[in-house]
């Protein structure tokens, strides 16, 4: 089972950028290398090639942030290849599609079933629901926050 992202209740700052440890960010790069250490020198992990993917920062080290993606994979990025762009994937570990609806409500109009690890475009959350875009197609609406991994259960932001 993937591991879940950290709960998002007691915040800590980078102690390079300042910003929320942990946060979310997505890979900018068409070819990104998650290496085993925070240089150059380190063996390169995993190679991800879908630029959008979401990744959790959980430390900073000068120009290299420590990250996790939905599988649970560590390891070191260059900032460089990272974006603050939030991106989320329908959740990895649901046995069923998730429900893309019009409107922020259980009972309102699907748009759309997305299946688990499609990739979102995340706009606003309000703690419970997501207002997304689906990256390849036109699809946009409202999907429940606890079915996807790229924001905390709770987190709100416009």
């Amino acid at each position: 089972m993937p591991v879940q992202p950290v709960a998002a209740t007691a915040w800590n700052k980078g102690r390079e950028t300042g910003l929320p440890i942990p946060r979310f960010v997505s890979v900018k790069a068409h070819k990104a290398r998650m290496r085993v250490g925070p240089s150059t020198i380190y063996a390169t992990k995993w190679i991800y090639m879908k630029p959008g993917l979401p990744m959790e920062v959980i430390d900073e080290y000068g120009h290299w942030r420590q990250v996790r993606d939905y599988t649970g994979a560590t390891g070191w990025m260059h900032s460089a290849l990272l974006s603050g762009a939030r991106m989320a994937i329908v959740a990895p570990w649901l046995t069923k599609n998730a429900v893309l609806r019009a409107d922020p409500e259980p009972t309102d109009t699907p748009v759309a079933q997305l299946q688990p690890r499609v990739l979102l475009s995340l706009h606003s959350c309000t703690g419970t629901w997501c207002r997304v875009s689906v990256r390849e197609h036109s699809a946009r609406g409202y999907i429940r926050q606890d079915k996807l991994w790229g924001a905390y259960p709770g987190e709100m932001f416009q």
